[in-house]
């Protein structure tokens, strides 16, 4: 079959069955396990219920001891079948009565029910009005089941199990044990969600005298109300008089005729299965945290990364290359011998592996590790705001799914960062030509000036030296050259500091993108995973209660 006409023809409860099976494989060790299995239980158990008869209604007479539920049943089947008799319990069996046996065999083996009685005699519906008529109930089982608070294990297991298989569900209760507790608490209450296929029987009201029935009642559906059933449908009956037996017979004929008690029981089942994988609470979708949040994170993980070493490391290297190329030639061998920061990191290497590079960084010590734990833990927090429990700590896990690479990852990613190690600036030759030129206009004017001192000294005749505004021009080329060179090179320190404080800035923006890549790879994607999961799941919960 295409998914075209599986979409088109699928049922609102075969679509309540895909959801809550969405939401339990979407929830796996994020909800209660034994939620988890009760749901899966649910979902083989409606999968095999949809595949026996859907002609046949399943109604289960459910009782305390001393009820009356054998007298009941055989009351309304009107033939003495279920045991009865003084001593109690008398059903250690569940016992069905049917009416049209065709189709029914497989369903009872899967209830495993194997006492069968075929009843020919119809239970009719009545239909009032001008053109009265009467319809039969046919396709119905009727189970008289063991006692719920036997004290007997089996029947007491077969009694649960059933309960949880059935249709319709019958309470049948006594005017002396109507209020017991164990009754309400234990198997009442816990399936007060399955109102619209559950029937409350008040069973010897002819033991009631005629001004207490209605007290005694009156106190039955406010307990009722109490253990969760907002609506209860409560009949009195006498299984000894025949009083109500007609109108129990007309309630669980007309529920057999209008075909849909499996279905709204199986929804009972999806729907309150949905509302214990919720745990009761308002679940509400989770978006990622705004983008402060983000850049807090990788603020964080950067000062952890010992980003901001990497930048100093930058400015000083700056500096240092800056003197190298265009400091005054005679000083320059001082840069020289200063060992750069950079190298040092390992962050200015010509060969380069982006697979093997890593940097010479301190290995994170325990208060960057710490530091960058409580930046992802933060987020985590932020991120799961909202959620119930068992999703936050999910949320939290994923956030930490990576802990154990993330240091080597960050390393990793500062060591491949181009923040402009190896490239110098534009102007660096220009300078280092004029601080040449200077040198040898001073080394020129020295030369010439020993030349004179020596013609002088040998009393050599020489032509008089030209000067420029009465100075000697050997000794201005001498002074010039000097001062031309000290000048360029403090000038040049000062716009060093300026291209160094440049160059840091484009550094830390590179290594905070870089970083901010590694973040959202390890943290705030897989948080986002967790999220997308989490809002998937309680949209499927909330088709799962619809």
């Amino acid at each position: 079959m295409s998914r075209r006409r599986e979409t088109t023809t699928a049922s609102p409860l075969e679509l309540r069955l895909e959801a809550l099976q969405e939401a339990t494989e979407l929830g796996a060790e994020r909800i209660d396990a034994s939620v988890g299995e009760a749901s899966w239980q649910l979902l083989e158990r409606a999968s095999m219920r949809r595949t026996l008869s859907a002609e046949h209604t399943v109604v289960g007479f459910f009782g305390a001891t001393g009820s009356g539920k054998s007298s009941l049943f055989n009351a309304v089947t009107g033939e003495d079948i279920a045991r009865t008799a003084a001593t109690r319990p008398t059903t250690s069996k569940p016992l069905a009565g049917i009416w049209g046996r065709p189709g029914s065999d497989a369903l009872l083996d899967w209830l495993a029910v194997h006492e069968r009685h075929v009843l020919d005699s119809p239970l009719r519906l009545e239909k009032k009005g001008i053109f009265g008529s009467e319809k039969e109930a046919t396709g119905l089982i009727l189970l008289d089941l063991p006692d719920f608070d036997s004290t007997m294990t089996a029947n007491r297991e077969i009694a649960t199990k059933l309960a949880g298989k059935v249709d319709i569900l019958v309470w049948v209760l006594d005017p002396q044990k109507y209020a017991d507790a164990a009754v309400h608490h234990d198997f009442i209450r816990p399936l007060a969600t399955h109102g619209t296929v559950t029937l409350v029987v008040l069973n010897q009201i002819d033991k009631l005298r005629e001004n207490e029935r209605g007290p005694v009642i009156d106190s039955l559906r406010s307990i009722l109300v109490a253990d969760g059933l907002a609506h209860p449908k409560l009949l009195g009956v006498s299984a000894l008089t025949g009083e109500g037996i007609d109108a129990l017979r007309q309630e669980i004929a007309g529920v057999v005729t209008e075909r849909g008690a499996t279905t709204r029981r199986l929804s009972a089942d999806v729907a309150a299965i949905a509302e214990k994988m919720g745990a009761g609470s308002s679940l509400v979708e989770l978006k990622l945290p705004a983008e402060p949040t983000k850049k807090a994170l990788t603020t964080e993980l950067a000062e952890a990364a010992g980003v901001d070493t990497v930048v100093s490391a930058v400015r000083r290297s700056y500096r240092l290359d800056a003197h190298k190329k265009t400091g005054w030639p005679l000083t320059r061998w001082l840069a020289k011998v200063r060992p750069d920061p950079l190298r040092r990191l390992n962050l200015k290497s010509a060969d380069v592996n982006p697979t093997l590079n890593r940097t010479s960084l301190p290995i994170p010590g325990a208060a960057q590790t710490a530091q960058a734990d409580s930046a992802v833990r933060r987020y985590a927090e932020q991120a799961s705001a909202g959620a119930p429990a068992a999703w936050q700590g999910s949320i939290r896990r994923a956030s930490r799914a990576g802990r154990e690479t993330l240091p080597d990852e960050l390393d990793q990613a500062i060591a491949n960062t181009d923040i402009g190690a190896r490239s110098g600036a534009w102007w660096w030759p220009v300078v280092s030509v004029i601080q040449w030129i200077s040198l040898v206009t001073a080394l020129a004017g020295a030369l010439w000036l020993g030349a004179l001192f020596a013609a002088q000294y040998f009393q050599f005749s020489l032509p008089e030296v030209p000067k420029i505004e009465g100075f000697p021009v050997p000794t201005l080329m001498v002074v010039l050259g000097i001062l031309l060179g000290i000048v360029l090179g403090l000038a040049m320190g000062v716009i060093a500091r300026i291209g160094a404080a440049g160059r840091a800035r484009k550094a830390r923006k590179a290594l905070t993108r870089a970083v901010a890549t590694v973040a959202a790879r390890s943290v705030i994607e897989p948080v986002g995973a967790e999220i997308t999961r989490h809002n998937q799941f309680i949209g499927a919960l909330e088709r799962a209660r619809k």
